[in-house]
């Protein structure tokens, strides 16, 4: 008896190969879901059926049960911030300021701010807790110490600022005051001020300079004084004869030896027992 071999056929072949290839999508898909990647500069929050866990994924290779937890990658990489802001100083004037902020997010608490704030944690809290830093340190200030003391008021927004972020799991790093704007009618007003402080200045360096040098004048006529009555101490009879005589051969020098022509008038008595 003859046997019978039955061989495929097409149809078969074709349903079998789509089976292959949907086991084999499937497997893909499984294993898509169980392997999470964390990039660089980035931490996971884990969420298990609806609620966010404990631990944080870094970065790198992470296994996790497929479609029942999700991972929710956060960049925890130093960003920035540059926002204008409106204050008023303690003298209510109206100051406008450019601040810029260095922050990153806290990566072994990234969770809690997935849980507590979300991903959209700069329009709800960071934005206003600049503000508000901003506007609590400038309103003890005058406008004027805002410009003198730049770097005090920076330090005490950092204090501020930062001590508002911990509280969402973020860190401060830097903060920058890159520009305070004031009125026109404030400017205007500083710039007379310097104008007035400036002539007070050269008014006292003026009074200044006149005392020195009057008081120059005084001990120069004090010096002169004292020279004339050390002077006068020594001069003594002898000295009168011998200015006297030094005189008188003054005299004989510049005569010509002819007799004066003027009528009326005395000839000069040399008397010649005092040149011998």
């Amino acid at each position: 008896m003859e046997k019978v071999v039955n061989f495929p056929s097409g149809k078969n072949s074709r349903f079998w190969l789509v089976v292959a290839g949907v086991v084999l999508v499937l497997l893909i898909i499984l294993i898509s879901q169980t392997v999470v990647i964390i990039q660089p500069g980035y931490c996971g929050a884990v969420i298990q059926l609806g609620k966010v866990q404990d631990f944080v994924f870094t970065e790198g290779l992470h296994l996790k049960v497929p479609f029942i937890q999700q991972v929710s990658p956060m960049e925890v990489r130093v960003q920035k911030i540059e926002t204008k802001q409106n204050a008023s100083s303690r003298d209510l004037q109206i100051v406008n300021t450019v601040i810029a902020v260095n922050y990153h997010l806290d990566s072994s608490r990234i969770n809690r701010l997935f849980s507590e704030v979300g991903v959209n944690y700069s329009e709800r809290v960071l934005d206003p807790a600049i503000a508000e830093a901003l506007k609590a340190v400038t309103a003890q200030y005058t406008a004027e110490e805002l410009i003198s003391k730049r770097s005090e008021v920076g330090l005490k927004i950092k204090e501020t600022l930062g001590a508002k972020l911990e509280t969402y799991y973020m860190v401060l790093d830097e903060i920058n005051l890159t520009e305070f704007q004031f009125s026109a009618e404030f400017n205007d007003a500083i710039e007379k001020k310097q104008v007035a402080e400036q002539q007070v200045l050269k008014a006292t360096l003026d009074l200044q300079r006149i005392e020195i040098e009057a008081q120059q004048k005084i001990e120069q006529a004090k010096a002169e004084a004292e020279s004339l009555r050390l002077q006068k101490q020594e001069v003594t009879n002898e000295l009168v004869e011998l200015r006297r005589i030094e005189a008188q051969l003054e005299a004989i020098r510049k005569w010509d030896g002819k007799m004066p022509t003027v009528t009326g008038g005395a000839l000069p008595f040399i008397d010649i027992k005092d040149l011998q």
